[in-house]
């Protein structure tokens, strides 16, 4: 899916000389990208999203924007299709960020990774259709957003797999999150 053949950081540039660090997580190959961040005396500024330089991934045509909030040990997810490019970051708080790969042909089907996304790291998944991902609040609140490259089309379009599903054996840090009762009473594998 991608050229992961290196674990280094890499750099993409757009015109307007803005500059995107990303690499290639090491189980899966997604790519986290972490954004420029501009510090100064009023505070930060980030450039979350420039069409010129997702055009690597070959991503770069979103079409939804979505924020959920919630408070700490709120989990959500693990939902997912197999149309959709998710663009995931936590713009406020902290999140554990899991990510599982459901596309059965894969050599990696049920494998998962978990990433730590915040407001200090700025750190964005770039998750690709057939994967599941959820997140976790970490922190007392926290922010999370996303854009999609389709339109939701509601629950019925996506699958939803258990957060706690022995066949993947997620090490959530927490053995009773709130959940919404879709996640609740999701099946098993």
């Amino acid at each position: 899916m991608f050229n992961t053949n290196s674990t280094e950081k890499r750099y993409s540039k757009n015109k307007f000389k803005r500059i995107m660090k990303y690499e290639y997580s090491k189980k899966l190959g997604l790519p986290i990208i972490q954004p420029d961040i501009f510090y100064d005396y009023r505070g930060e500024y980030v450039e979350t999203w420039n069409i010129e330089n997702y055009k690597i991934f070959k991503c770069d045509q979103f079409k939804q924007d979505d924020i959920s909030t919630s408070t700490k040990h709120t989990l959500r997810g693990l939902h997912g299709d197999f149309k959709t490019w998710k663009l995931v970051q936590c713009v406020y708080g902290s999140l554990l960020q899991a990510v599982v790969d459901m596309r059965p042909e894969s050599q990696t089907y049920l494998e998962w990774e978990l990433f730590t996304i915040n407001d200090k790291n700025r750190n964005q998944i770039l998750v690709p259709p057939g994967f599941a991902n959820g997140h976790l609040v970490m922190s007392d609140y926290g922010v999370f957003s996303y854009k999609q490259s389709t339109l939701y089309g509601g629950v019925k379009e996506q699958f939803t797999v258990k957060w706690n599903d022995p066949k993947i054996n997620i090490p959530w840090p927490i053995d009773n999150p709130i959940l919404s009762s879709r996640d609740k009473n999701a099946d098993l594998l």
